[in-house]
Protein backbone atom coordinates (compact mmCIF):
# COMPACT_ATOMS: atom_id res chain seq x y z
CA UNK A 1 0.00 0.00 0.00
CA UNK A 2 1.51 3.53 -0.79
CA UNK A 3 1.89 5.62 2.52
CA UNK A 4 0.25 9.34 1.11
CA UNK A 5 2.16 10.63 3.87
CA UNK A 6 5.38 10.33 2.47
CA UNK A 7 4.93 9.10 -1.55
CA UNK A 8 4.91 12.92 -3.27
CA UNK A 9 3.97 10.89 -6.70
CA UNK A 10 0.95 9.37 -4.97
CA UNK A 11 -0.68 11.50 -2.38
CA UNK A 12 -4.51 9.78 -3.25
CA UNK A 13 -2.96 6.17 -1.76
CA UNK A 14 -3.57 4.96 -5.54
CA UNK A 15 -1.52 2.18 -4.63
CA UNK A 16 -3.90 1.10 -2.02
CA UNK A 17 -6.65 0.56 -5.39
CA UNK A 18 -3.90 -2.18 -6.49
CA UNK A 19 -3.66 -6.34 -5.69
CA UNK A 20 -0.46 -7.50 -4.35
CA UNK A 21 -0.12 -9.25 -8.22
CA UNK A 22 -0.42 -5.94 -9.70
CA UNK A 23 1.68 -4.54 -7.31
CA UNK A 24 4.31 -7.47 -8.26
CA UNK A 25 4.18 -6.84 -11.50
CA UNK A 26 4.45 -2.95 -11.50
CA UNK A 27 7.70 -3.52 -9.36
CA UNK A 28 9.33 -5.81 -11.64
CA UNK A 29 8.68 -3.48 -14.64
CA UNK A 30 10.33 -0.86 -12.75
CA UNK A 31 13.18 -2.48 -11.57
CA UNK A 32 14.04 -3.44 -15.41
CA UNK A 33 13.46 0.08 -16.33
CA UNK A 34 15.65 1.53 -13.87
CA UNK A 35 18.15 -1.07 -14.51
CA UNK A 36 18.54 -1.35 -18.56
CA UNK A 37 16.44 1.71 -19.49
CA UNK A 38 17.64 4.30 -17.41
CA UNK A 39 21.22 4.50 -17.91
CA UNK A 40 21.55 4.23 -21.30
CA UNK A 41 17.98 5.81 -22.73
CA UNK A 42 20.42 9.23 -23.44
CA UNK A 43 22.54 7.23 -25.19
CA UNK A 44 20.52 5.21 -27.45
CA UNK A 45 18.26 8.84 -27.69
CA UNK A 46 21.04 10.51 -28.84
CA UNK A 47 22.58 8.10 -31.55
CA UNK A 48 18.36 7.14 -32.68
CA UNK A 49 18.85 3.60 -31.82
CA UNK A 50 16.59 1.02 -30.77
CA UNK A 51 18.65 -1.35 -28.86
CA UNK A 52 17.07 -4.91 -30.56
CA UNK A 53 19.10 -6.75 -28.16
CA UNK A 54 16.01 -5.84 -25.65
CA UNK A 55 13.74 -7.30 -27.14
CA UNK A 56 14.19 -10.91 -25.87
CA UNK A 57 14.49 -9.19 -22.26
CA UNK A 58 11.19 -8.00 -22.80
CA UNK A 59 10.14 -11.09 -23.38
CA UNK A 60 11.74 -12.79 -20.57
CA UNK A 61 10.20 -10.17 -18.49
CA UNK A 62 6.76 -11.20 -19.60
CA UNK A 63 5.40 -7.64 -21.58
CA UNK A 64 5.09 -9.04 -25.23
CA UNK A 65 1.78 -9.65 -25.80
CA UNK A 66 1.00 -9.91 -21.95
CA UNK A 67 -2.86 -9.56 -22.51
CA UNK A 68 -3.12 -12.61 -24.49
CA UNK A 69 -3.32 -16.11 -22.89
CA UNK A 70 -2.28 -19.49 -24.91
CA UNK A 71 0.75 -19.83 -27.34
CA UNK A 72 3.18 -18.88 -25.13
CA UNK A 73 2.03 -15.45 -24.08
CA UNK A 74 1.96 -13.99 -20.62
CA UNK A 75 -2.03 -14.06 -20.27
CA UNK A 76 -1.68 -11.20 -17.73
CA UNK A 77 -4.96 -8.50 -16.58
CA UNK A 78 -5.81 -5.62 -18.51
CA UNK A 79 -4.56 -3.43 -15.50
CA UNK A 80 -1.16 -5.45 -14.73
CA UNK A 81 -0.86 -4.83 -18.64
CA UNK A 82 -1.07 -0.54 -18.02
CA UNK A 83 0.98 -0.75 -15.14
CA UNK A 84 3.76 -2.40 -17.17
CA UNK A 85 2.82 0.21 -20.00
CA UNK A 86 3.19 3.26 -17.54
CA UNK A 87 6.80 1.73 -15.86
CA UNK A 88 8.25 1.46 -19.16
CA UNK A 89 6.88 4.62 -20.75
CA UNK A 90 8.58 6.65 -17.59
CA UNK A 91 11.65 5.23 -18.96
CA UNK A 92 10.89 6.07 -22.45
CA UNK A 93 7.87 6.45 -24.66
CA UNK A 94 10.23 4.29 -27.87
CA UNK A 95 10.49 1.60 -25.53
CA UNK A 96 6.65 1.30 -24.42
CA UNK A 97 6.24 1.65 -28.40
CA UNK A 98 7.99 -1.45 -28.99
CA UNK A 99 5.66 -3.28 -26.85
CA UNK A 100 2.87 -1.96 -27.79
CA UNK A 101 3.27 -2.34 -31.88
CA UNK A 102 4.64 -6.02 -31.01
CA UNK A 103 2.30 -7.07 -28.40
CA UNK A 104 -0.99 -4.89 -28.57
CA UNK A 105 -1.18 -4.71 -32.77
CA UNK A 106 0.94 -7.47 -34.23
CA UNK A 107 0.68 -10.10 -31.79
CA UNK A 108 -3.53 -8.76 -31.39
CA UNK A 109 -3.91 -9.02 -35.12
CA UNK A 110 -2.55 -12.58 -35.16
CA UNK A 111 -4.22 -13.88 -31.89
CA UNK A 112 -8.02 -12.67 -32.82
CA UNK A 113 -8.24 -12.45 -36.60
CA UNK A 114 -5.07 -15.57 -37.82
CA UNK A 115 -5.54 -18.98 -38.43
CA UNK A 116 -4.73 -22.02 -35.55
CA UNK A 117 -1.75 -22.46 -38.08
CA UNK A 118 -0.41 -19.06 -37.68
CA UNK A 119 -0.86 -18.40 -34.47
CA UNK A 120 1.24 -21.70 -33.23
CA UNK A 121 3.82 -20.26 -35.86
CA UNK A 122 4.38 -16.97 -35.02
CA UNK A 123 3.01 -15.88 -31.41
CA UNK A 124 5.39 -18.42 -29.01
CA UNK A 125 8.44 -16.66 -30.86
CA UNK A 126 7.29 -13.01 -30.97
CA UNK A 127 5.88 -13.41 -26.81
CA UNK A 128 9.54 -14.17 -26.41
CA UNK A 129 10.90 -11.68 -28.29
CA UNK A 130 12.72 -13.94 -30.71
CA UNK A 131 10.96 -12.63 -33.54
CA UNK A 132 9.85 -8.85 -33.76
CA UNK A 133 6.40 -7.95 -35.65
CA UNK A 134 5.18 -4.49 -37.49
CA UNK A 135 1.77 -3.16 -38.73
CA UNK A 136 1.32 -1.89 -41.96
CA UNK A 137 -2.26 0.06 -41.70
CA UNK A 138 -1.13 4.21 -42.13
CA UNK A 139 -0.47 5.05 -45.21
CA UNK A 140 1.50 8.02 -47.07
CA UNK A 141 -2.17 9.66 -48.15
CA UNK A 142 -4.32 7.77 -45.75
CA UNK A 143 -3.35 8.55 -41.84
CA UNK A 144 -6.06 9.80 -39.94
CA UNK A 145 -8.72 7.50 -42.75
CA UNK A 146 -7.60 4.05 -43.13
CA UNK A 147 -10.64 3.62 -45.53
CA UNK A 148 -8.88 5.32 -48.28
CA UNK A 149 -5.98 3.27 -48.53
CA UNK A 150 -4.98 2.56 -51.71
CA UNK A 151 -2.33 -0.33 -51.11
CA UNK A 152 -3.74 -3.51 -52.68
CA UNK A 153 -3.63 -7.75 -52.70
CA UNK A 154 -4.91 -8.99 -55.74
CA UNK A 155 -5.77 -12.80 -55.82
CA UNK A 156 -4.16 -15.14 -58.20
CA UNK A 157 -4.41 -19.16 -58.91
CA UNK A 158 -1.34 -19.23 -56.46
CA UNK A 159 -1.82 -16.59 -53.70
CA UNK A 160 -2.03 -13.05 -53.41
CA UNK A 161 -0.01 -10.52 -54.95
CA UNK A 162 0.74 -7.06 -52.51
CA UNK A 163 1.35 -3.83 -53.72
CA UNK A 164 1.67 -0.06 -52.41
CA UNK A 165 3.12 1.47 -49.74
CA UNK A 166 2.87 2.55 -45.69
CA UNK A 167 4.70 5.35 -43.92
CA UNK A 168 5.23 5.56 -40.44
CA UNK A 169 5.31 1.73 -39.54
CA UNK A 170 7.05 1.32 -36.29
CA UNK A 171 9.91 -1.50 -36.15
CA UNK A 172 9.25 -2.52 -40.05
CA UNK A 173 13.03 -2.15 -40.39
CA UNK A 174 14.25 -4.45 -37.67
CA UNK A 175 10.81 -6.62 -38.03
CA UNK A 176 10.79 -10.76 -39.19
CA UNK A 177 7.10 -10.34 -40.22
CA UNK A 178 4.60 -7.46 -40.78
CA UNK A 179 0.83 -7.24 -40.52
CA UNK A 180 -0.11 -5.32 -43.53
CA UNK A 181 -3.37 -4.19 -44.35
CA UNK A 182 -4.49 -3.63 -47.84
CA UNK A 183 -7.39 -3.25 -50.34
CA UNK A 184 -9.28 -6.61 -52.39
CA UNK A 185 -11.48 -6.82 -53.94
CA UNK A 186 -13.70 -8.17 -51.04
CA UNK A 187 -12.98 -5.07 -48.52
CA UNK A 188 -10.25 -4.42 -46.11
CA UNK A 189 -7.67 -7.57 -45.05
CA UNK A 190 -4.99 -8.12 -42.93
CA UNK A 191 -2.37 -10.40 -44.80
CA UNK A 192 1.31 -11.67 -42.84
CA UNK A 193 4.36 -10.70 -44.61
CA UNK A 194 7.65 -11.71 -44.71
CA UNK A 195 9.68 -9.12 -44.13
CA UNK A 196 12.26 -10.51 -46.48
CA UNK A 197 10.23 -11.35 -49.24
CA UNK A 198 10.83 -10.04 -52.61
CA UNK A 199 9.78 -6.42 -53.71
CA UNK A 200 9.26 -5.76 -49.82
CA UNK A 201 11.25 -2.80 -48.54
CA UNK A 202 11.38 -0.90 -45.05
CA UNK A 203 13.17 2.50 -44.86
CA UNK A 204 13.93 3.85 -41.84
CA UNK A 205 12.41 7.79 -41.07
CA UNK A 206 15.68 10.00 -40.51
CA UNK A 207 16.00 12.15 -38.69
CA UNK A 208 13.63 12.51 -36.54
CA UNK A 209 13.56 15.44 -33.42
CA UNK A 210 10.76 12.80 -31.86
CA UNK A 211 10.81 8.74 -30.65
CA UNK A 212 14.70 9.07 -31.50
CA UNK A 213 15.31 5.63 -29.27
CA UNK A 214 12.51 4.01 -31.87
CA UNK A 215 12.12 2.74 -35.57
CA UNK A 216 9.68 4.19 -38.03
CA UNK A 217 10.02 3.54 -41.44
CA UNK A 218 8.31 3.97 -44.79
CA UNK A 219 7.53 0.31 -46.39
CA UNK A 220 6.60 -0.51 -50.60
CA UNK A 221 5.24 -3.35 -51.70
CA UNK A 222 6.42 -3.77 -55.43
CA UNK A 223 4.31 -7.05 -56.91
CA UNK A 224 4.58 -8.85 -53.78
CA UNK A 225 3.56 -12.78 -54.12
CA UNK A 226 2.04 -14.10 -51.18
CA UNK A 227 1.10 -17.67 -50.25
CA UNK A 228 -3.00 -18.32 -50.46
CA UNK A 229 -2.18 -18.97 -46.34
CA UNK A 230 -0.75 -15.29 -45.90
CA UNK A 231 -4.36 -13.76 -45.30
CA UNK A 232 -5.69 -13.69 -41.83
CA UNK A 233 -8.85 -15.11 -41.60
CA UNK A 234 -11.11 -14.02 -39.74
CA UNK A 235 -10.40 -10.32 -40.12
CA UNK A 236 -13.03 -8.61 -42.46
CA UNK A 237 -12.84 -4.64 -43.08
CA UNK A 238 -11.66 -2.14 -41.25
CA UNK A 239 -13.27 -3.69 -37.91
CA UNK A 240 -10.08 -5.92 -38.06
CA UNK A 241 -7.11 -2.78 -37.50
CA UNK A 242 -9.63 -1.21 -35.32
CA UNK A 243 -9.54 -3.31 -32.75
CA UNK A 244 -5.95 -3.83 -32.89
CA UNK A 245 -5.67 0.13 -32.04
CA UNK A 246 -8.20 0.14 -29.44
CA UNK A 247 -5.71 -2.18 -27.68
CA UNK A 248 -2.53 0.41 -28.16
CA UNK A 249 -4.80 3.30 -27.41
CA UNK A 250 -5.70 1.61 -23.69
CA UNK A 251 -2.02 1.15 -23.36
CA UNK A 252 -1.50 4.66 -24.39
CA UNK A 253 -3.57 6.22 -21.34
CA UNK A 254 -1.64 4.05 -19.05
CA UNK A 255 1.62 5.08 -20.71
CA UNK A 256 1.48 8.56 -21.21
CA UNK A 257 1.06 8.74 -16.96
CA UNK A 258 4.73 7.25 -16.99
CA UNK A 259 6.48 9.98 -19.03
CA UNK A 260 4.15 12.79 -17.03
CA UNK A 261 5.25 11.05 -13.29
CA UNK A 262 9.17 10.78 -14.50
CA UNK A 263 9.08 14.47 -15.29
CA UNK A 264 7.42 15.40 -12.36
CA UNK A 265 9.60 13.40 -10.78
CA UNK A 266 12.81 14.84 -12.03
CA UNK A 267 11.39 18.40 -11.79
CA UNK A 268 10.60 17.85 -8.00
CA UNK A 269 14.33 16.48 -7.54
CA UNK A 270 16.00 19.39 -9.56
CA UNK A 271 14.13 21.93 -7.35
CA UNK A 272 14.74 20.80 -4.33
CA UNK A 273 18.36 20.99 -4.38
CA UNK A 274 18.94 23.97 -6.65
CA UNK A 275 19.41 26.67 -5.10
CA UNK A 276 18.88 30.39 -6.68
CA UNK A 277 18.73 33.65 -4.28
CA UNK A 278 20.15 31.32 -1.31
CA UNK A 279 17.13 29.08 -1.13
CA UNK A 280 16.07 25.73 -3.15
CA UNK A 281 13.60 26.39 -6.11
CA UNK A 282 11.32 24.31 -4.24
CA UNK A 283 10.71 26.88 -1.73
CA UNK A 284 9.55 29.49 -4.28
CA UNK A 285 5.83 29.50 -4.56
CA UNK A 286 5.76 29.61 -8.27
CA UNK A 287 7.72 26.57 -8.16
CA UNK A 288 5.25 24.70 -5.66
CA UNK A 289 2.37 26.07 -7.89
CA UNK A 290 4.11 24.16 -11.25
CA UNK A 291 4.71 20.92 -8.89
CA UNK A 292 1.00 20.44 -7.62
CA UNK A 293 -0.70 21.13 -10.79
CA UNK A 294 1.70 18.20 -11.98
CA UNK A 295 0.68 16.35 -9.34
CA UNK A 296 -2.76 16.64 -9.70
CA UNK A 297 -3.04 15.78 -13.35
CA UNK A 298 -0.72 12.97 -13.13
CA UNK A 299 -3.01 11.92 -10.24
CA UNK A 300 -6.40 12.19 -12.12
CA UNK A 301 -5.05 10.62 -15.45
CA UNK A 302 -3.79 7.72 -13.31
CA UNK A 303 -6.83 6.82 -11.80
CA UNK A 304 -8.64 7.47 -14.89
CA UNK A 305 -6.29 4.87 -16.78
CA UNK A 306 -7.01 2.41 -13.36
CA UNK A 307 -10.39 2.90 -14.24
CA UNK A 308 -10.62 2.16 -17.62
CA UNK A 309 -8.06 -1.09 -17.03
CA UNK A 310 -11.08 -2.49 -14.46
CA UNK A 311 -13.65 -1.99 -16.89
CA UNK A 312 -11.43 -3.41 -19.60
CA UNK A 313 -11.14 -6.66 -17.43
CA UNK A 314 -14.77 -6.66 -16.74
CA UNK A 315 -15.49 -6.60 -20.65
CA UNK A 316 -17.09 -3.57 -20.38
CA UNK A 317 -14.67 -0.76 -21.74
CA UNK A 318 -16.21 0.68 -24.82
CA UNK A 319 -14.06 2.67 -27.48
CA UNK A 320 -15.13 5.98 -26.80
CA UNK A 321 -14.17 5.43 -23.02
CA UNK A 322 -10.67 4.52 -24.42
CA UNK A 323 -10.48 7.50 -26.75
CA UNK A 324 -11.06 10.29 -23.98
CA UNK A 325 -8.27 8.17 -21.76
CA UNK A 326 -6.23 8.23 -24.82
CA UNK A 327 -6.79 12.10 -25.41
CA UNK A 328 -7.09 13.13 -21.80
CA UNK A 329 -3.66 11.41 -20.91
CA UNK A 330 -1.52 12.15 -23.43
CA UNK A 331 -2.47 15.94 -23.90
CA UNK A 332 -1.83 16.57 -20.37
CA UNK A 333 1.36 14.25 -19.99
CA UNK A 334 2.91 16.93 -23.00
CA UNK A 335 1.44 19.88 -20.58
CA UNK A 336 3.28 18.24 -18.08
CA UNK A 337 6.38 17.11 -19.49
CA UNK A 338 6.98 21.07 -20.55
CA UNK A 339 6.00 22.57 -17.43
CA UNK A 340 8.90 20.13 -15.78
CA UNK A 341 11.24 21.43 -18.26
CA UNK A 342 10.77 25.58 -17.52
CA UNK A 343 11.88 24.45 -13.56
CA UNK A 344 14.52 22.79 -14.56
CA UNK A 345 15.96 26.29 -16.69
CA UNK A 346 18.86 25.97 -18.95
CA UNK A 347 19.92 22.33 -17.95
CA UNK A 348 16.54 21.30 -18.94
CA UNK A 349 16.96 20.95 -22.70
CA UNK A 350 19.90 18.45 -22.30
CA UNK A 351 19.75 14.85 -22.05
CA UNK A 352 21.21 14.65 -18.61
CA UNK A 353 17.29 15.56 -17.72
CA UNK A 354 14.08 13.55 -18.76
CA UNK A 355 11.10 16.09 -19.38
CA UNK A 356 11.98 17.41 -22.86
CA UNK A 357 13.03 14.50 -24.41
CA UNK A 358 9.87 12.99 -22.66
CA UNK A 359 7.79 16.15 -24.42
CA UNK A 360 9.70 15.25 -27.62
CA UNK A 361 8.27 11.86 -27.59
CA UNK A 362 4.68 12.35 -26.47
CA UNK A 363 4.04 14.51 -29.70
CA UNK A 364 4.02 11.41 -31.73
CA UNK A 365 2.12 9.20 -29.07
CA UNK A 366 -0.46 12.33 -29.52
CA UNK A 367 -0.30 11.75 -33.17
CA UNK A 368 -0.07 8.07 -33.21
CA UNK A 369 -3.12 5.68 -32.94
CA UNK A 370 -5.99 8.33 -33.37
CA UNK A 371 -4.58 12.54 -33.51
CA UNK A 372 -6.07 14.50 -30.47
CA UNK A 373 -8.54 15.82 -33.67
CA UNK A 374 -10.02 12.49 -34.29
CA UNK A 375 -10.32 11.31 -30.55
CA UNK A 376 -12.27 14.28 -30.33
CA UNK A 377 -14.35 13.39 -33.13
CA UNK A 378 -14.92 10.22 -31.93
CA UNK A 379 -16.29 11.31 -28.50
CA UNK A 380 -17.85 14.19 -30.40
CA UNK A 381 -19.89 11.97 -32.23
CA UNK A 382 -20.80 9.66 -28.89
CA UNK A 383 -22.15 12.36 -27.14
CA UNK A 384 -24.08 14.57 -29.95
CA UNK A 385 -25.29 11.25 -32.44
CA UNK A 386 -23.75 12.92 -35.36
CA UNK A 387 -20.38 12.50 -37.48
CA UNK A 388 -18.42 15.23 -38.04
CA UNK A 389 -15.80 13.20 -39.73
CA UNK A 390 -16.33 14.13 -43.57
CA UNK A 391 -17.26 18.28 -42.87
Amino acid sequence: MSDSTTNTSDVLALDSLLSDDELAVRYKVRDYTTQRIRPNISRWYEDAVFPREIAPELGELGVLGMHLEGYGCPGRTAVEYGLAALELEAGDSGIRTFVSVQGSLAMTAIHRWGSEAQKEEWLPRMAAGELIGCFALTEPSAGSDPSSMTTTARQTSDGWVLDGAKRWIGLASIADVMVVWARTEDGIRGFLVPSDAQGVTATPIEPKLSMRASVQCDVTFDAVRLAPEAILPGAMGLRGPFSCLNEARYGIAWGAMGAARDSYEAALSYAAERLQFGRPLAGYQLTQEKLVNMLLEIQKGTLLALHLGRLKDAGHLLPQQISLGKLNNVREAIKIAREARTILGGNGVTLDYSPLRHANNLESVRTYEGTDEVHTLILGQHITGLSAFRG
